[in-house]
């Protein structure tokens, strides 16, 4: 027995010491990674890279939902659902999507690699009548999503924790983000072709209309379900706040509701 054992240490690729633990989840990832790519594009690949993955950090769930071009959210990856499958996958694609952070920051092409749900998330979603329903309700705490551009839509391909477990952690943050990489090229590989958004011309996308608002007005109360208070709204728009409240004002006064909880009952309640 080597002294370096003893102490429980190893060495890098370079000849740097580290510890046996950090060089035993390296080698159960290569190992699980491999098997992986062993079943590219065949049926077991998902399940195969969600383990490989949890050499890597804990969670609970991945799952993943792909975004047509003209904005339609359909299934990607969801044989798996921890939970609610009502909730986290047919209300979301009922229409729910439209509020998600992650579909806007996939739609406005603001991030390529990895999204990190808490930090993409507008300054008051936790406040929505969409966290209340779509997280507090399945028990999700936080989230990463892997972004995948296919043939025919671009996706996400998500990490959930749930339950009473902590957020991802800086450490797994960075960890997911050094692998995203190869699981992005491996995940695009599988679904490129895989991937075909079933009568995509007949689906329209959800989106937040009624004849009584102005385009302003709309624009202002969907922001409002997204979870932007007045201050992000005006940042966004380019308006001042005092402005905001006047358009949100008008927009409930014609509605005649005085809540964003009856606003989300207006426009989502079935979803």
């Amino acid at each position: 027995m080597t002294a370096d054992s003893v102490l429980g240490l190893g060495f890098d690729e370079r000849g740097r010491i580290v510890a046996a633990g950090a060089q035993a989840y390296i080698d159960q990832w290569n190992a699980s990674l491999a098997a992986a790519v062993a079943v590219l594009g065949e049926p077991g690949f998902p399940a195969a890279l969600e383990q490989a993955l949890r050499h890597l950090v804990a969670f609970e769930m991945m799952n993943g939902f792909a975004y047509a071009p003209g904005g339609k959210a359909f299934d990607l990856d969801n044989d798996r659902i921890v939970g609610d499958r009502t909730t986290i996958v047919d209300h979301y694609l009922a229409g729910a999507y439209i509020l998600d952070p992650f579909y806007d920051a996939v739609r406005n092409s603001q991030h390529q690699g990895v999204l990190i749900m808490r930090r993409l998330a507008p300054d008051r979603f936790t406040e929505t009548e969409y966290y209340r329903r779509h997280y507090q309700a399945t028990g999700i705490v936080d989230e990463i999503g892997f972004v995948l551009k296919l043939r025919h839509a671009d996706a996400v391909l998500s990490l959930s924790r749930i339950g009473t477990v902590t957020a991802f952690s800086r450490r797994d943050i960075t960890r997911l983000e050094s692998a995203a990489p190869v699981v992005r090229a491996l995940a695009e590989r599988h679904w490129h072709g895989r991937f075909t958004p079933p009568d995509e011309d007949a689906k329209a996308a959800a989106a937040i209309s009624h004849p009584l608002l102005s385009k302003r007005e709309l624009e202002i109360v969907t922001l409002i379900l997204k979870g932007h208070s007045t201050y992000s709204i005006a940042a966004t728009l380019g308006l001042s706040p005092n402005t905001v409240k006047v358009h949100r004002r008008q927009a409930y006064a014609k509605l005649t509701i005085s809540s964003q909880a009856e606003l989300f009952h207006l426009f989502l309640s079935r979803n």
